[in-house]
């Protein structure tokens, strides 16, 4: 297995996010490596290596890879990414443009009791983005959030919890560690042995979440190409705020929506981790070519 299939340690995430923020001030074009590095309390090779562990790119390549023109870039295609289906048999390298996500919408009445009478497990485990903190049903994944310096595993699950009201959960790291493996884990991305989601909203809002699965790695859309996709053109307001309620972060990729200039906007688990995320993609596509 490459470094770039395994799941690095948290702490790697934090200095990323530190560099994200550096970034973010400084610009997309790091010429000043040496200046970018003892920002990070790091020298020049050991800033690369990090960079190079946590998703296969150098740090001049990850800062293009969230850059503004680089969003703009990935739009110039928009119309064929929602218009464009693909066909779940293959299974070359070329397939890593998605998570091989199967799906299930539960019923509007359970939507409507807030999960009650339903039993779910929550745990936490490590991601290349922070603490991944996920809840599940019988059915499969029904929540994925983060945890970090800023937000506590406890106050994650609240917010995933939220969701589902009046839903029994009980707390096994156990079973969801292989849960949060199989998601970002490259190595784990099989036709033969998707990943299991479990959506609950309202019909508008599954509606939004099943057009942002068709959104393949690599590529970017617009709320107004969404509302246009799904027939309602007037409502990127509406479409909006179904993404930022989007309960499975990263696997139903809300970080692959951006403004219509092509800015990163806002992202219910923070920009950082969006460009973040956007930027490890970027390495998953480079190591599979």
């Amino acid at each position: 297995m490459n470094q770039m299939a395994q799941i690095g340690p948290i702490s790697d995430y934090d200095t990323i996010r530190a560099a994200i923020r550096y970034l973010s001030e400084h610009g997309p074009d790091v010429a000043d490596l040496p200046g970018f590095a003892r920002a990070l309390g790091l020298n020049e090779r050991q800033l690369t290596a990090l960079f190079r562990r946590w998703c296969g790119l150098s740090p001049k390549s990850f800062a293009q890879a969230v850059a503004l023109d680089h969003a703009k870039g990935l739009l110039r295609g928009q119309e064929s990414v929602l218009d464009t289906t693909y066909a779940v048999g293959l299974s070359s390298t070329s397939r890593l443009h998605d998570l091989f996500v199967t799906y299930e919408a539960m019923p509007p009445g359970m939507f409507r009791a807030g999960g009650a009478g339903l039993d779910m497990i929550w745990g936490a485990a490590p991601s290349p983005f922070g603490t991944a903190v996920v809840t599940a049903t019988e059915y499969g994944m029904s929540g994925l959030g983060f945890a970090d310096q800023d937000t506590t595993v406890e106050q994650a699950f609240a917010d995933l919890a939220g969701r589902w009201p009046n839903a029994r959960f009980s707390r096994d790291d156990g079973r969801i560690a292989p849960l949060v493996a199989q998601a970002f884990d490259p190595a784990h991305w099989s036709a033969d042995r998707p990943v299991r989601i479990v959506l609950i909203g309202t019909d508008f809002e599954v509606q939004v979440w099943e057009t942002l699965l068709k959104i393949p790695v690599g590529k970017a859309t617009t709320y107004s190409a969404v509302a246009s996709h799904i027939g309602r053109p007037t409502a990127s307001r509406a479409v909006g705020a179904a993404v930022g309620k989007n309960p499975i972060s990263f696997v139903v990729p809300c970080h692959r929506v951006v403004g219509t200039s092509g800015a990163l906007t806002g992202y219910h688990w923070g920009v950082p981790r969006k460009r973040a995320i956007l930027g490890w993609e970027a390495g998953v596509i480079s190591a599979a070519h």
